[in-house]
């Protein structure tokens, strides 16, 4: 409570200022009939307009990102069609594009995640998302399917962080608010600076809940600063720093009898095993990471690239069984030079090489764990992964058809030995070198309607979390996914930009599919489990209702609506004397569709409205237990004020607000029917934010 009086007497005293000092500025006058702003993404190299892209990619923009609580990235990337995010307790994000979360007990897997431009991920394959704070995010661009070809090994997509500021805003600052119900709180302080040359962004945030589950809280302190120097007309430098210090509980999953009995409890102790809260299960994880990168135009027609980055993760994660500390360092290199001619009568073509390379070291040791506190050592084990890829992209308009094609020759290995015993010989595991192409075109059917087609190569070795997992063994055996995607699409854009639209079928045959295993101590393993055979829809669609520079009343009306359909199933899979061949890929609904509607009326006030229906989820590979389906109603309330050099916004929210009972974020292949993390019920925030000019 206390969180919540700070804020309502801010609130109140801001709301004396608003009453008192001048004019606000009236909304918009512009006529409704001027066209909106071509959405650009710049996913490959150069910024294109979306339209004629031929790949699946989606932009989730600043204003998106607005018009959610800022908590977290979950409710903003979840309308994206073909995306599911999670969040099992504050905190415990999972991550899936086109695929199942079958690798994601916790964190991210099998998705490649960059950083203003600095590969996020580590050369294990593993991303500590949560390491960000979603109000740092300024917007992402998420590219669905295999994308080995240009950004590494990775057969479920690519997503492009930008968190830099906007170069136009020139100098402001920043200070937020935001409380809530289950003890949450965040807080948020940023200055940005333009010179004439120089550009400076610095973030600090810090954010807290105690959870809606017992043994559920967070904490999360970060620091970010991101500079960029135009040394001449034709070379910058640019450089990131981002501290986080990160903990949260971890609730654990619960079965069916319990969630309905009390789905505020963590798991309880069962046997000899005792529960979450008793154990004080949960992540601590320590990390700065960093990036310096440089782009020089050499001349007309070539330019060059090079970036260096690493990071320092000091992890700890007291668990049921034991208490893991992990010491994470990685060191990565990314080039490349890229031939573009600028000539008026040329075919807009363009052609980049390069090579990106990084290595992760990880001294990892178990002890037991007695009630939180490290005891006896179990195991010791020092890793090191190193993962690297050469590559080659070219694009160009042919008459009238943009196409695109790309390759990359991937390598990935890692050495493992015991730090109990230095004297054992440490042991190499290399897989086999993979060439990963990729070909796309699209072609304008008419000035508003673009087809596209595609087909490419996905590749994904075992992350070291899944080549030593909670069980302490390292399984040397498991081997990488990989598999053909093949997909069709149409996109539409209207004259004036108040309409868009992008359909797309696809179908990725996959071999060696990863899946999670829980044995009879409730550790976990990975095996591999054949193939699978993914098949797919996706529908999406934005068409601005009433122009946001309309006069009226209403001062502008947004639709949004993504529709996914997954035909996910397993094929050839066969568990000892069990054949699940055929069965519904774990951890994906068939069906599901978000919705979302934003209004702004006169005093620029505006509410946004979302809806997301979840079909039924298969939570084990035998298809014999099944999470229901679930409707989840989130909305948004705010006020903008415009000052001479001030803004000022208020916003209150609601989440859940139907009340509904369901879990975001199931245990798949859990042991002893622990799949449940049921969700907070109906919750509210509140929040303000001011900025200085």
């Amino acid at each position: 409570m206390h969180h919540l009086k700070r804020l309502l007497i801010v609130l109140f005293i801001t709301a004396i200022a608003i009453t008192v000092h001048g004019q606000v500025k009236s909304d918009s006058t512009k006529k409704s009939n001027q066209p909106l702003q071509e959405v650009v993404i710049k996913a490959y190299f150069s910024k294109k307009p979306i339209s004629s892209i031929p790949s699946s990619v989606s932009l989730v923009d600043s204003q998106q990102l607005s018009r959610t609580s800022g908590t977290s990235l979950v409710a903003a990337i979840n309308t994206v069609a073909g995306v599911r995010m999670e969040e099992r307790s504050p905190g415990s994000y999972r991550l899936s594009i086109r695929g199942s979360l079958l690798r994601s007990p916790f964190g991210i897997r099998n998705v490649k995640i960059y950083l203003d431009d600095f590969p996020l991920t580590d050369a294990g394959g593993n991303t500590y998302l949560n390491l960000l704070d979603a109000t740092n995010v300024r917007n992402l661009e998420i590219l669905k399917g295999p994308e080995a070809s240009v950004f590494g090994a990775n057969s479920g997509g690519v997503i492009l962080i930008n968190t830099a500021g906007n170069e136009k805003a020139g100098a402001q600052a920043t200070a937020s608010l935001l409380t809530g119900s289950y003890g949450l709180f965040q807080q948020k302080l940023s200055m940005q600076r333009s010179w004439d040359k120089y550009q400076l962004n610095v973030n600090q945030t810090s954010q807290e809940s105690t959870g809606y589950r017992e043994n559920s809280a967070l904490k999360r302190n970060a620091f970010q600063i991101f500079q960029q120097y135009n040394y001449t007309d034709k070379g910058n430098l640019k450089a990131i720093i981002l501290f986080s210090d990160l903990n949260y509980k971890t609730p654990g999953g619960i079965t069916a009898a319990q969630a309905d009995l009390n789905p505020r409890q963590a798991r309880q102790r069962a046997g000899n095993t005792p529960g979450a809260a008793e154990q004080q299960a949960g992540i601590f994880n320590r990390t700065i990471f960093g990036g310096i990168s440089n782009e020089i135009s050499i001349n007309t027609l070539w330019k060059h690239v090079a970036s260096v980055f690493g990071s320092n993760t000091n992890f700890k994660n007291p668990f049921i069984t034991n208490f893991e500390r992990r010491n994470e360092k990685t060191v990565g290199l990314r080039t490349y030079f890229e031939f573009s001619p600028k000539s008026k009568t040329s075919s807009n073509f363009s052609w980049q090489t390069g090579l990106e390379g990084s290595s992760t070291a990880s001294d990892i040791f178990n002890f037991d764990n007695n009630g939180g506190m490290p005891g006896n050592v179990q195991s010791a084990d020092q890793i090191t992964a190193n993962q690297y890829f050469m590559f080659t992209h070219a694009a160009g308009t042919f008459k009238k058809f943009v196409v695109e094609g790309a390759v990359s020759i991937n390598q990935f290995n890692y050495k493992y030995g015991s730090l109990i015993n230095p004297t054992d010989i440490k042991q190499k595991q290399t897989f086999k070198v993979q060439i990963m192409p990729r070909l796309a075109a699209s072609y304008p059917l008419t000035r508003t309607l673009w087809l596209r087609a595609s087909a490419s190569k996905g590749y994904s070795p075992p992350t070291i979390a899944e080549v030593r997992s909670s069980d302490n063994n390292i399984n040397a055996d498991l081997q990488a996914e990989s598999g053909w995607n093949y997909e069709t699409g149409l996109r539409y854009k209207n004259n004036n930009g108040r309409i868009y639209a992008d359909a797309v079928l696809f179908s990725f045959n996959q071999k060696n599919a990863i899946v999670r295993r829980v044995n009879a101590q409730d550790q976990e393993y990975f095996i591999n489990a054949g193939g699978t055979k993914q098949k797919g829809l996706e529908l999406q669609f934005n068409i601005w209702l009433i122009s946001p520079s309309s006069n009226g009343f209403i001062r502008g009306a947004q639709l949004n609506n993504s529709l996914t359909y997954n035909n996910f199933k397993f094929s050839q899979y066969l568990n000892a004397s069990d054949d699940y061949s055929g069965n519904k890929l774990t951890g994906v609904p068939q069906n599901t569709n978000v919705s979302s509607l934003y209004i702004k009326v006169p005093f620029n006030i505006y509410v946004n409205a979302s809806h997301n229906y979840t079909s039924s989820i298969p939570l084990n590979d035998a298809n014999s237990v099944i999470a229901k389906d679930y409707n989840l109603v989130q909305a948004k309330l705010g006020k903008k004020a415009y000052f001479k050099n001030t803004d000022l916004e208020f916003y209150v929210g609601g989440d859940n607000l139907l009340n509904k009972t369901y879990s975001l974020g199931n245990d798949l292949n859990a042991f002893g029917g622990r799949y449940y993390n049921p969700a907070p019920l109906r919750n509210y925030y509140l929040g303000f934010t001011v900025t200085f000019k």
